[in-house]
């Protein structure tokens, strides 16, 4: 429910990964299709039990793979880890094959066997992310939030010359992020820096506990608890002689825009907050408004667009009212199965086979569903936190940001910010960008991938723009 077309990227996502294809293997190249008509390209190196994948959107190069099994007929192999399993038929010609990838439900797979030096699967071009050498200062650097027991593995980019500087804090989205916020080839946090450093402000990204090189377990941590991570990062860069202690602020993305007026409201160490596609109304209500506009984004009817948005609203409240799981996990089968019966890829199922795959989904995505973050975020109101800030805000979104709404959302979080007595608050709407800040065609997820740029040059400057206005000396 979460993340509609992005559930399936992101829960294949792993540390990028480079090891060695095996030496006699056979190698395949296709897609999975996922939602929304959008291709996930990967290929597969195989032999008879082995075997390694290489997805480029996911920066995982010939990652080893499990439970292989090549035949004549069949391609059968995992991503353990995932929870990812793949089975193919071979046509009768051996040069192509076809069937699923099982992950919270089935998705069509197809490969073409590729001839020996043919090319697997074409190179990502993302034009914005900076190479080196750079004009400045990358270090990497850890710090502890002692009460979670975890420590965080991160770069602080300096820039060149005569400290103190201005620094600030970047916070990822939803969902376990390395410090690059890398999603479908894109690393929007890396670029982020990279430009922010370039003019003056240091920077420090950090992967967040549980992933990478950082420790700490988020089996039952919420936004509340990552809220302190932020804030842990906060103190670990006032110790640090580059940065001027007294202008340290935090920009958060998606969730992250959420996390960051926590901690403006918890410490006064905080001097500004910049939120990038940052909420303002309730996880319950955001996550419907989302699917409704994705759904149709993605040509859904409108009838069945507002239906299953009306559904997830119902789900969503079971969920913030305190409803047993059990109770929650059958009226997720119900809505579950009357999808199916409509999809144009499963509508003609026998009953049997749709109760099997609504049972799939249901086992997968009521993990999500039922974790303390989600029960969290469904219920948590960002304006009770908004209305405590008092350092300068600027909030930004892209008009065709469909994940978080910009009209909904920059209007709640300015009139929270303003009525509690804030004096200094920017709100800007950038036209033509989606919620990555890319500049667009539809705002669908279903587009991440395939836009070459990473951040619009455009919002970049008006984020520095705006820190710089607010820390430069005077």
């Amino acid at each position: 429910m979460l993340r509609p077309f992005l559930a399936l990227v992101l829960s294949i996502a792993l540390h990028a990964f480079a090891s060695a294809q095996p030496a006699d293997a056979v190698v395949w190249s296709g897609a999975v299709e996922l939602p929304g008509g959008a291709q996930l390209e990967f290929s597969v190196a195989l032999e008879k039990d082995s075997g390694t994948i290489t997805i480029p959107l996911q920066h995982v190069k010939d990652l080893p793979l499990s439970d292989v099994s090549v035949t004549e007929k069949e391609l059968k192999f995992s991503i353990k880890a995932a929870g990812a399993v793949w089975e193919l038929k071979v046509a009768d010609d051996g040069q192509t094959a076809s069937g699923v990838l099982k992950q919270g439900g089935e998705h069509k797979t197809t490969l073409k066997r590729l001839a020996p030096g043919e090319t697997a699967v074409k190179e990502l071009r993302r034009p914005q992310e900076p190479k080196p050498p750079f004009p400045y200062t990358a270090v990497e650097v850890a710090f502890a939030n002692e009460h979670a027991k975890a420590t965080f593995a991160g770069t602080l980019t300096v820039p060149s010359g005569t400290g103190p500087f201005p620094c600030v804090v970047l916070v990822t989205g939803s969902g376990p992020q390395d410090r690059d916020e890398t999603l479908l080839g894109h690393r929007p946090f890396l670029v982020i820096a990279d430009h922010l450093t370039r003019h003056g402000i240091a920077v420090l990204r950090y992967d967040d506990r549980g992933v990478a090189k950082s420790t700490g377990s988020r089996e039952s941590a919420t936004s509340d608890d990552y809220a302190e991570d932020a804030l842990a990062a906060v103190a670990f860069l006032k110790s640090r002689k580059e940065v001027d202690a007294k202008k340290i602020g935090v920009v958060g993305h998606s969730e992250g825009g959420l996390i960051a007026p926590m901690c403006a409201a918890r410490s006064k160490d905080v001097a500004f907050l910049v939120l990038l596609a940052g909420t303002g109304m309730r996880g319950a209500e955001l996550l419907a408004l989302q699917g409704k506009l994705i759904s149709a984004a993605e040509g859904m009817p409108t009838a069945e667009a507002e239906r299953q948005a009306t559904e997830s609203a119902e789900l969503y409240a079971m969920v913030v009212a305190g409803k047993s799981d059990a109770e929650v996990k059958e009226a997720m089968r119900t809505i579950v199965i009357r999808q199916l019966r409509v999809a144009p890829e499963t509508k003609a199922s026998s009953g049997d086979e749709l109760q099997k795959q609504a049972d799939e989904i249901v086992d997968a995505q009521s993990k999500e569903l039922l974790s303390p973050w989600f029960k969290r975020f469904m219920a948590l109101d960002p304006r009770e936190n908004l209305a405590q800030v008092t350092c300068p805000v600027l909030a930004v979104n892209g008009s065709k940001d469909l994940q978080v709404p910009p009209k909904e959302n920059l209007s709640l979080i300015e009139k929270a910010l303003k009525d509690a007595g804030n004096k200094d608050v920017t709100i800007v709407e950038f036209p033509g960008l989606n919620h990555l800040f890319q500049t667009c065609t539809t705002g669908s997820p279903s587009e991440y991938a395939t836009i070459e740029e990473t951040f619009s040059p455009t919002a970049l400057a008006a984020i520095s723009d705006w820190i710089l206005a607010r820390t430069r000396s005077k």
